[in-house]
């Protein structure tokens, strides 16, 4: 497997003139390319390791993927680095026969970047006839208590963060009782929402029903559209969401909640999901 984290030497200079020569540590990122039956479909860049999960939970967001089932298997193929060593960067997911290939459109011929994501939509309505999992109906309901403290348990799971300060990180937690499920890091958002989807695919809990997205950074259109596609009713940032992401989770009835952090946060949709929240 790929290194998550690697060393080089940087030069920290002070305001005063001031100058320190040591070792840095950085968070690795890489092309990974998903094939599909054999055919390339995308490549992303990401951090390296839980690329399954990271391709599965694409498909998910894709609608290509609904359940455990419908993923037979994946291996890496030969992608040799500089030295003629695997570089574990070409992935190949076999589907399961009754599954329908993905849709030629989606195959990318260009590499994504981290921040850019991979989105394969541009309008609500396409998300709205795709999805499997309504979210709508879901009756979760928390506490704004509990919510406060998610980003906080959040961030004492991101490890990789600690040695490098450079990567996102996305936590399913439950919402009967605010215990953290999985937490990923990937130097891309929308890889790390992935990772979080796909291991929830290769254990057989989708639809997340009753559970929270947790996400380190704001709240994109892309991320909105992954945890309704997983069936995820309640999304939470610690920064804003767009005006996209709002529509979106409008549409939905996904529960959007920005600004998580300190004593405070702002419900953008469906605040009736947290207990004693009342509009003035």
């Amino acid at each position: 497997m790929g290194r998550i984290t690697t060393r080089r030497p940087v030069t920290r200079i002070r305001g005063d003139g001031h100058t320190v020569r040591r070792p840095d540590t950085l968070a690795v990122e890489e092309p990974l390319e998903i094939r599909v039956g054999g055919r390339s479909l995308v490549v992303t860049m990401r951090t390296p390791g839980h690329d399954v999960e990271l391709a599965a939970g694409f498909l998910v967001s894709e609608g290509v993927l609904t359940g455990a089932d419908d993923l037979l298997t994946a291996r890496y193929c030969a992608g040799a680095d500089a030295d003629g060593a695997n570089s574990y960067n070409v992935l190949d997911l076999a589907l399961a026969p009754h599954v329908a290939p993905p849709a030629p459109e989606l195959a990318r011929s260009f590499t994504t970047t981290s921040a850019c994501g991979v989105c394969g939509k541009d309008s609500i309505d396409a998300i709205g006839t795709r999805s499997s999992f309504g979210v709508a109906d879901d009756p979760l309901t928390v506490t704004a208590t509990m919510l406060l403290r998610l980003p906080d348990r959040l961030r004492d799971h991101q490890n990789v963060f600690d040695k490098t300060g450079g990567l996102h990180a996305a936590a399913l937690f439950d919402g009967a009782t605010g215990e953290p499920v999985v937490v990923r890091e990937d130097v891309g958002r929308h890889n790390a929402v992935d990772k979080v989807v796909g291991w929830a695919l290769t254990q057989g809990l989708l639809p997340l029903r009753g559970h929270i997205l947790q996400v380190s950074g704001r709240a994109s259109f892309e991320l909105v559209q992954k945890a309704v596609m997983a069936g995820i009713p309640m999304l939470s940032a610690v920064s804003a969401p767009s005006s996209l992401a709002a529509d979106l989770a409008d549409e939905s009835g996904l529960t959007l909640l920005g600004f998580v952090r300190g004593d405070s946060l702002v419900a953008y949709t469906r605040e009736d999901r947290i207990d004693g929240a009342a509009p003035v």
